[in-house]
């Protein structure tokens, strides 16, 4: 019990630590790289990264692991196709919002997937606690400070950003039904195969990518394709088995304090006063959310009130 309540606390916090991070390398590929391009480039090196480590786990686990069912392959197959193709989309948006917003910035809209998650989860008859929805109260007045400016209206790298945000909601669900069926880092592996595909073809269809613009963000691919991706991602899918959806994605979306603190540490990123409001009732709204609910009291016979177990 402990050494699951560790694996659903750490390595979620241990995820949004190096997200978080990754939007400073993120914000300086977008500079040299097109998002489709980027997003191939440290899709590859993290499909490589990963497929070499199921490669030593399965030499590992020699003779020790069970045998798989017949549907394995199967169920391996769809989860990265589901997986990979929402992480796609999410990932593109979001490459494509730092090409005109702050590191910082897109990492608190990115966690709007706080709010979206138990909100999609409802249709997949996943109860919510009812302290979340208080937290998700507070995140969606956190946003509109954020977000929208005093004339009301939204920058074009926020609005790709909030899409991001959505993709990403779905792409954290998808992963909690498929981690109940097939082995973690397989499905990792396979998600960003499908993503090294279908962002291939994306940068062939409608970009120039050139080898010098890679060149000169050589090392942000580096550590978003090995850590935010190959590193990064499989912890997610290890956090999540057998854990509830919404909760993990609550302590993963402190990605956008990190983001904040290492765009300001590394960018010099600057927000205003409205934008940092935003920043303090989004964090307020995750740390609430992660409080323990006030344990529920029964009569018991006799007219004493014990506390329900």
């Amino acid at each position: 019990m402990k050494t699951n309540r560790i694996r659903q606390n750490f390595l979620p916090l241990l995820t949004a630590l190096i997200w978080g991070t990754a939007f400073v390398a993120q914000s300086v590929g977008a500079g040299y790289l097109g998002p489709f391009a980027f997003n191939a480039a440290r899709a590859i090196i993290a499909f490589s990264f990963l497929l070499a480590l199921c490669a030593l786990l399965r030499l590992a686990r020699r003779g020790k692991q069970a045998p798989r069912p017949a549907s394995y392959w199967r169920d391996l197959a769809a989860g990265a196709l589901c997986c990979g193709t929402a992480l796609s989309v999410a990932s593109y948006f979001q490459q494509k919002g730092l090409e005109d917003t702050t590191a910082g910035k897109a990492g608190f809209i990115t966690a709007l997937y706080i709010v979206l998650v138990p909100i999609f989860g409802i249709f997949l008859k996943k109860k919510a606690p009812k302290i979340i929805w208080l937290g998700v109260a507070l995140a969606v007045v956190g946003l509109y400070f954020l977000c929208i400016n005093e004339e009301l209206t939204v920058t074009g790298g926020d609005l790709y950003v909030l899409l991001c945000a959505v993709c990403f909601a779905v792409q954290i669900l998808a992963v909690d039904h498929f981690t109940q069926k097939v082995e973690g880092v397989e499905l990792s592996c396979g998600q960003f195969l499908v993503m090294s595909v279908l962002s291939a073809a994306g940068m062939l269809a409608w970009e120039m990518p050139s080898w010098e613009g890679l060149r000169l963000c050589l090392w942000p691919v580096l550590y978003v394709g090995v850590f935010s991706s190959g590193v990064a991602y499989t912890l997610q899918i290890l956090a999540q088995k057998d854990s509830n959806p919404t909760v993990v994605s609550l302590i993963m979306s402190l990605e956008s304090v990190f983001a904040t603190i290492a765009g300001a540490i590394l960018l010099h990123d600057r927000m205003s006063g409205r934008e940092y409001l935003g920043c303090g009732l989004m964090l307020a709204a995750v740390i609430l959310t992660q409080l323990p609910e006030p344990k529920k009291r029964a009569a018991a016979p006799g007219g004493k009130v014990e506390a329900s177990r």
